[in-house]
């Protein structure tokens, strides 16, 4: 997959759309973040990479207003967020890992509620829905109830809410949580027309494959710090090289297209029985251009093979590389403190 590329940095004068100075956050004798330093510009997708339990969701809290820093600090276009957290409400859009629509309303009504509260006059809450519900495909929908909805149309109902009062900065907390691909996709294209609108957005994701199509720049924390920053290719290229992928076409060719490989990469094959699809033959290389070395070898050799491919580390990898465990796809974070779905002006403070 392609992945995005970076945008031009905001001049100097233009403050980043978030930025953290050794953001702390202790529970007792526990740190779930620590020391956490970003400086994300804005118009951009930058997304917040990390396994279970390694402090995303207590950061998105941290800078979200709703949970104090134990120690360090957090701006948000410029604003504090413990001393002008108001004014940080007024510019985030936070939509968390769930729902938190009324189920009994319909959608129109949810969003004009939404919109009530967070200080439209009834005329201007009744227009924000109905554009809201057209930019999300959601208008025939719109007279019924939520409880009917599908979890797409979900998702996609909370994100619009999020986004009533039209807030430069826009948080997302697993945006695709439990969603079927082709829905996914959908979500995906909602997400970078935000970007193309002048909106920012922090994504956090158990799908790497998300970060790779939508950030233009990932941050991976671990055990609540920083532990690389980087444009996906960049991520990509500092976990290691490409790999040459390639099926045999008969098993009989299995052997001396494994010993063509070694010749000419220096290195043996690892072997993958595929069941009926063949044995898949993968071996590093030093240069992409190795492959086209390996299959002239092997036309010289009368070798035909089924399939070729040059793989790319993927985040996967890089993720395993930087870590040292997968990342977990199934599971919402372990943190505890993972932000549902909240309007800024209507957020309980906590300590």
């Amino acid at each position: 997959m392609t992945s995005q590329a970076a945008t031009t940095s905001p001049s100097p004068s233009e403050p980043p759309a978030i930025r953290t100075d050794g953001l702390t956050r202790t529970f007792g004798s526990f740190t779930a973040v620590d020391g956490l330093d970003l400086e994300i510009p804005a118009g951009i997708v930058y997304g917040l990479l990390g396994p279970n339990g390694a402090g995303k969701s207590t950061a998105l809290r941290m800078i979200t207003t709703l949970l104090a820093p134990t120690r360090g600090r957090a701006t948000v276009l410029g604003h504090d967020v413990v001393h002008e957290r108001h004014a940080v409400r007024s510019l985030i859009g936070v939509t968390g890992q769930y729902a938190s629509v009324d189920e009994m309303l319909t959608g129109v009504e949810n969003l004009r509620l939404f919109g009530r509260l967070l200080g439209l006059g009834r005329r201007r809450a009744h227009e924000r829905a109905d554009e809201l519900l057209a930019a999300f495909s959601l208008t025939e929908a719109g007279g019924k109830r939520v409880s009917g909805y599908s979890g797409g149309m979900r998702r996609r109902l909370d994100l619009a809410v999020s986004l009533i009062a039209q807030p430069p900065l826009v948080f997302l907390d697993e945006p695709t949580t439990g969603l079927d691909p082709r829905t996914r996709e959908q979500m995906w294209d909602v997400i970078r027309s935000l970007v193309e609108g002048g909106s920012t957005i922090l994504l956090t994701t158990q799908y790497l494959e998300e970060a790779d199509r939508l950030a233009h720049q990932v941050g991976i924390i671990d055990t609540g710090r920083l532990i690389a920053e980087g444009t996906p290719d960049e991520l990509k290229d500092r976990v290691g090289r490409s790999s040459l992928i390639l099926t045999p076409a008969a098993p009989e060719d299995q052997n001396a297209t494994a010993e063509i490989i070694e010749r000419v990469t220096g290195h043996a094959p690892a072997v993958t029985n595929q069941g009926i699809q063949g044995v898949r033959l993968q071996t590093p290389l030093s240069e992409a251009s190795v492959a086209t070395e390996v299959l002239v070898a092997l036309r010289d050799a009368g070798l035909s093979p089924k399939s070729v491919s040059v793989d790319r580390p993927s985040m996967d990898s890089v993720f395993m590389a930087l870590t040292g465990h997968p990342q977990e796809d199934d599971a919402a974070p372990s943190d505890s403190s993972s932000p549902s779905s909240t309007r800024p002006s209507n957020v309980k403070e906590q300590s």
